[in-house]
């Protein structure tokens, strides 16, 4: 294994109440659209691509439209994010850096521009983190954004940790092993390899 990679939110921490509080006010005051969101509504949509997204929760506008309001969204949630973080799941700064010291570690989230670099930022892991990719960098799927950060850094063996059968689906695209992440957001029933919190990873590589 020469490499460990991260899915951002349900792996590393959970951001659904502040995103969901950026994204009603955007939709709010931005659309005609009679909407509301809560933590819940965006925890269905966390680990989806940007566009599929807007799918899910404006179906009633036009692409272009749609793609408005998400940008505005998106602005929104940075901006929000930034004086009211996501919470970071038990042990993961901690675990983080400890893995550091014999691992390569990287990112890759289906998340705009912005968002890894928000996160690193308030779990204070960024010197940790070798490398990351997000959809809003690459605009292809996150099987395919995988392979694009193991061709930069000359990755063939990394695995990667994830919580939604989306993750899971990605890594059998890239050919890399899955370790599902129960305590997330997601549900992937056949993951053969799983942790029930963060840490179980020190046991498991350390």
């Amino acid at each position: 294994m020469d490499g460990i990679i991260f899915d951002v939110d349900g792996t590393l921490w959970d951001s659904t109440e502040p995103v969901a509080a950026a994204w009603d006010r955007a939709v709010r005051e931005n659309s005609s659209l009679n909407l509301t969101l809560d933590a819940e509504a965006m925890g269905k949509v966390f680990g989806k691509t940007m566009t599929e997204i807007g799918d899910l929760l404006f179906p009633s506008l036009s692409p272009a439209e749609r793609m408005n309001l998400l940008d505005i969204c998106f602005s929104y949630e940075n901006r929000y994010l930034e004086d009211h973080p996501g919470s970071a799941y038990p042990s993961v700064t901690e675990t983080i850096r400890k893995l550091a010291e014999k691992y390569s570690l990287f990112i890759v989230s289906n998340c705009q521009l912005g968002y890894i670099e928000l996160m690193m930022k308030s779990l204070e892991i960024g010197p940790y983190i070798k490398d990351h990719l997000c959809f809003g960098e690459t605009l292809v799927s996150k099987g395919e954004t995988i392979l694009m950060l193991m061709e930069r850094n000359g990755l063939k063996d990394p695995v990667y940790i994830g919580d939604t059968q989306g993750d899971a689906d990605a890594c059998a695209y890239a050919g890399i092993p899955f370790i599902f992440a129960e305590y997330g957001l997601g549900a992937v029933p056949k993951a053969e390899t799983r942790i029930q919190r963060f840490e179980d990873l020190e046991k498991m590589f350390l």
